[in-house]
């Protein structure tokens, strides 16, 4: 290293400090899409931004935040709440965004420091224990304020080059995750795609319905819809394919008929979820079966909003406990439902670690009646659709926080083909799923390194290392 190390005060290093606001209509004026993006506080998880319920703004309403414009190589920390002291950067694909009152905006002199360095420093265990301590230490929720973050130390190398050869080695891992994370959020929209489009839609049905009514023939129609590709070219098919995709076409009828839920395919009928994937509750571990070291169990805090189940911060029980407990084993790929609390409805694809995870009380596992061969993708896009999440919601119970019972969860009404094309979808997208397992994985194992690295990194120990060929 060819500078020396030396503190800072982020006063000394930033050109600017602070929060947004609520914008004015509230989240009621919100929107899904649009040209200013609203950053908040659940869009910022350590490391990595989350398009996760990504707000959208008006431009009169971005104007007057206008103070608050996020610019390229920002550093955002969440200032209040349980996720206070996350820190993230910010897309460039998010411009042009503002934040709200929950988050703060650290803007870096580039001639003075690196915005990476300092976002890797934020988020090393000791300065993250400090924020948390200093959040910790106002008399009503957490909060970091202005002045603390204004007057927060770092250590740093005191060349802006070497500060940022040194966040660029970090950098190398997060790229690769974050490159993962793209993969795996296109994979996702791949699937709900093709599940709103067989069951949802009934896109299939419409198409053969469409051309009988034009005199053209219903299976190429449909074959053309399923397909994504015109009658001439799924001639140039191989025909395997072909054959395939012909019973897939054969599997939907060619008319619409009402029913409780509206129109649906004729033949298919209404049914509730449970007559497919029954759910069932975890076990209640006792508060005395917990221990440092074991296998993880999942409970509610562990489900994310973006379809992962978190292993990070679990609680541990020994291998002696589960002996008469394999039902709560949970295997890659198993779908969970949060059944409590404000995240009620909330599902997430497990993916163990080193050790088997088990299933707690509070928390749905989706299991599947004998007719299903292929897996519980179907359950899991099912689940994601908002208004299904919305029923859940509604359906729950208790004055205090919202329950729901699984013979709630599994009451939800769906419409049923005779499994023939449940199990297709289900083999069709269990491909993608596979891959997204299996870059979740590799996230973790790239993150572990980034984990293991960053406190030699930012002591001195090293300065280089490759990255990605030992990851």
């Amino acid at each position: 290293m060819s500078s020396k190390w030396t503190y800072f005060r982020l006063i000394e290093i930033c050109t600017k400090i602070g929060s947004g606001a609520t914008p004015t209509g509230g989240k009621s004026t919100y929107t899904d899409f649009g040209e200013y993006a609203l950053i908040r506080s659940q869009n910022v998880l350590d490391f990595v931004f989350s398009y996760n319920g990504l707000a959208y703004i008006n431009k009169k309403q971005a104007t007057k935040l206008n103070n608050v414009a996020i610019e390229k190589n920002d550093v955002l920390i969440n200032i209040t709440g349980d996720s206070v002291a996350r820190v993230c950067m910010v897309p460039e694909n998010v411009l042009p965004a503002r934040v709200n009152q929950h988050v703060s905006i650290l803007r870096v002199n580039p001639s003075l420091f690196s915005a990476k360095l300092l976002k890797y420093l934020l988020l090393s265990n000791d300065n993250k224990d400090k924020l948390l301590s200093l959040a910790s230490s106002g008399a009503t929720r957490n909060a970091l304020t202005k002045s603390m973050l204004e007057n927060f130390v770092v250590y740093a190398p005191k060349d802006p080059v070497d500060q940022e050869k040194l966040a660029q080695n970090l950098q190398s891992l997060d790229d690769k995750i974050a490159n993962n994370n793209r993969i795996n959020q296109t994979l996702e929209e791949m699937a709900q795609a093709l599940f709103k489009s067989w069951f949802v839609d009934f896109e299939p049905v419409k198409a053969k319905m469409q051309a009988i009514a034009q005199g053209n023939d219903p299976q190429i129609a449909a074959m053309e819809v399923i397909s994504g590709k015109t009658a001439e070219e799924t001639q140039n098919f191989a025909d395997v394919k072909y054959d395939e995709l012909r019973t897939t076409a054969d599997l939907f009828p060619d008319s619409l008929v009402e029913s409780e839920l509206g129109l649906i395919p004729e033949g298919w009928s209404v049914g509730s979820i449970g007559d497919v994937y029954p759910s069932f509750g975890g076990y209640a571990f006792k508060s005395k079966d917990f221990k440092e070291e074991g296998y993880p169990v999942i409970k509610i805090k562990n489900i994310g909003e973006d379809g992962r189940v978190n292993l990070i911060d679990t609680q541990k029980i020994s291998p002696e406990l589960v002996i008469d407990k394999e039902r709560f084993r949970l295997q890659d790929g198993d779908i969970l439902m949060a059944m409590t609390g404000a995240t009620i409805g909330k599902v997430g694809i497990v993916v163990n670690g080193e050790n088997p995870s088990f299933l707690n009380q509070r928390v749905a596992k989706f299991g599947s009646v004998s007719k299903i061969k292929s897996g519980n993708w179907f359950a899991y896009q099912f689940f994601k659709l908002e208004e299904n999440r919305s029923l859940i919601i509604s359906s729950s119970q208790g004055s205090a926080q919202p329950n729901i019972s699984t013979t709630g969860i599994d009451s939800l009404k769906t419409t049923i083909d005779n499994f023939e094309l449940i199990n297709r979808f289900n083999t069709k997208v269990d491909i993608l799923f596979r891959i997204w397992i299996n870059n979740e994985k590799e996230c973790r194992k790239l993150s572990e390194l980034r984990d293991s690295l960053l406190p030699k990194l930012l002591s001195g120990n090293i300065f280089t290392f490759n990255s990605i060929d030992n990851a």
